[in-house]
């Protein structure tokens, strides 16, 4: 007779808002040497579409952060009347523009623009979000390529806290462009970290629950609130909690709080690791983006 494995006995947090920090120091660093030499210090530009409570804040935070590293930053703000033609003018514009580095569109775009459209509209090689579909082919090829921001900070992160990958069975839930099925191929990919046998699961994957059970490692990116709970998970796995959903909270001043999609307080008991909401994964898709920044300046991927 088989014997289940016991819980761990505490679960380590991931802590995403110091290994953010921690990679901003690096970039200020370089930035600070680049300038000393007289080469041209990196310039990210973000185009705001509209009022969107979250895209405001991250947009802010991403502004303050350049300001942070050195960067010199530009916001360029538009209400959601925009036309599609004028955003994309904008956006033909930035790629024009010598002096900027690398910019994005702040998603999600109002409804009569075609996000795809603006996607691929952007020069890859000023594509520091990683979502054109050049940068994800040449991802997906193991070619060097300005990868997707929160995908390569939830490897950043697992790199950093020096967790095992290889052989590991990862169970992604979630399929999205933008994270879940990039995680998927940079986790299967043979790198460091990475090797991972993965499954990817979505709102059609029947028996849930007893997938997940099986996996050493979770990462949820469904953008559904609570949504693992301890019964989906084993003891001992590592758990990405890639979820920021606004809920209703009376307790909190502003009238809401951040839920991930891991019902934290079931859930951490039984994982060895564990990401919060907010401090996991968050903050280090704005360090992964000034990152990309860096190597736009500095012509790693597509020589300048």
């Amino acid at each position: 007779m088989t014997t289940a494995p016991e819980a761990p006995a505490t679960y380590r947090l991931i802590d995403g808002k110091q290994t953010a920090e921690d990679i901003k120091v690096e970039i200020a660093a370089e930035v600070a040497q680049r300038k000393a030499a007289g080469q041209k210090v990196p310039h990210l530009a973000a185009i705001l579409v509209g009022h969107d409570g979250g895209s405001e804040t991250y947009v802010r935070n991403k502004v303050l952060a350049c300001e942070r590293v050195g960067f010199e930053s530009t916001l360029l703000r538009y209400e959601d009347s925009i036309t599609e033609a004028e955003l994309l003018a904008k956006v033909e514009e930035l790629n024009r523009d010598e002096q900027i580095d690398g910019f994005i569109v702040q998603l999600p775009l109002p409804k009569h623009i075609d996000t795809n459209k603006v996607i691929e509209a952007v020069r890859p090689e000023k594509d520091v979000d990683g979502f054109h579909p050049m940068n994800i082919g040449r991802m997906v090829a193991g070619l060097p390529a300005l990868l997707p921001a929160t995908p390569s900070g939830i490897v950043e992160l697992l790199r950093r806290y020096e967790l095992v990958t290889d052989g590991k069975h990862c169970v992604v839930i979630g399929r999205s462009n933008i994270v879940g099925t990039p995680v998927s191929i940079l986790l299967a990919k043979n790198l460091e970290p990475g090797n991972c046998t993965v499954t990817l699961c979505h709102s059609r994957t029947q028996n849930l629950a007893e997938i997940t059970r099986t996996a050493d490692i979770v990462v949820a990116a469904l953008g559904r609130p609570g949504f693992v709970t301890a019964d989906m998970v084993q003891p001992g796995a590592v758990v990405i909690d890639v979820g920021t959903t606004r809920v209703e909270d009376a307790t909190k001043k502003a009238g809401w709080a951040l839920k991930g999609d891991v019902n934290f307080e079931e859930v951490a008991p039984k994982a060895s690791y564990i990401t919060p909401v907010p401090g996991g994964v968050g903050p280090m898709t704005i360090a992964m983006l000034l990152l990309n920044t860096l190597r736009a300046a500095k012509g790693e991927v597509y020589p300048r």
